[in-house]
């Protein structure tokens, strides 16, 4: 009898501890499922979202320090305007130089198009020269940098395949591998997505050999206007040793820029009222 009592007490106890862990494995495997039922098409496209179309439009001051492996270093200060497209996933850029004097005056324009070839322009007034950077160009120096123009404006997520490697507590790492080889010098890209934000935290791109030559890598993340925004990154270029670090300064979200100031009249013609920032 006592052997039957004591049978009975210890499925009792059972009992009430799986009801006390069921729910919890069970919360556990809700949480592991809303983790997880996000696909890469939609992490990626988060990840391109947040970084470019943050807000309608905006507008930023921004610098650029490029030191190579010995230690020089050259500046380069700008103003950045873009615009979103409404329904349509285009965007317009505008970057205007300021410093130092041999690139001031400099402008690059960029029409940006989701199912084609972006129209980029760049002015340089040395020559009083307006130039058309074609598509083969958009994966070459910015401006002498270790950026490319196309770290400018974007990638366009459609170029390529996405795989998403694994996930971890904190972010996302998907392996990026480009649907025309012919029009890119990497063999793939590696990016570590950040799962809160989903801003691309560290991009690593390798080379055919399976070695990484390139990384952009953001140092400072700060909430503008209720939008996580990068306000400091860097560009390493592993095969020169050269780096190239960018810092933005008082940018804004949703000011009403015009569509008629991302035209060709701006390339000689910058429109002034809507590159300074407004005084603190």
């Amino acid at each position: 009898m006592k052997s039957l009592h004591s049978n009975m007490k210890h499925k009792l106890l059972s009992f009430l501890v799986m009801g006390m862990v069921l729910p919890i494995l069970m919360v556990g495997a809700q949480a592991a499922e809303t983790e997880n039922s996000l696909t890469v098409e939609e992490i990626i496209s988060r990840a391109n979202t947040v970084s470019y179309y943050a807000g309608d439009d905006g507008r930023s001051d921004a610098r650029m320090m490029i030191m190579d492996k010995d230690g020089n270093r050259q500046l380069r200060q700008f103003a950045i305007l873009r615009k979103d497209i409404e329904d349509e996933g285009d965007q317009n850029f505008l970057v205007v130089f300021s410093r130092p004097s041999d690139v001031r005056g400099t402008v690059f324009l960029v029409n940006k198009h989701v199912d084609r070839d972006d129209d980029r322009w760049l002015y340089l007034p040395g020559l009083d020269l307006e130039k058309r950077i074609s598509a083969g160009d958009k994966r070459t120096s910015f401006v002498g940098s270790d950026f490319f123009y196309e770290d400018v404006s974007g990638r366009n997520p459609a170029l390529d395949n996405h795989e998403l490697l694994e996930v971890s507590d904190t972010a996302y790492i998907v392996k990026n591998i480009p649907l025309d080889k012919s029009n890119v010098e990497f063999a793939y890209y590696i990016a570590n997505i950040n799962k809160e934000t989903f801003l691309p935290m560290t991009v690593e791109y390798y080379n055919d050999k399976g070695e990484v030559y390139r990384r952009m890598d953001v140092a400072e993340v700060e909430e503008v206007q209720g939008i996580p925004t990068v306000m400091k990154s860097k560009i390493s270029n592993l095969e020169t040793g050269s780096v190239t670090f960018m810092e933005f300064r008082r940018p804004v979200y949703n000011i009403g820029v015009p569509e008629d100031v991302f035209t060709s009249r701006s390339l000689r013609n910058p429109p002034r009222e809507w590159l300074e920032a407004e005084k603190e």
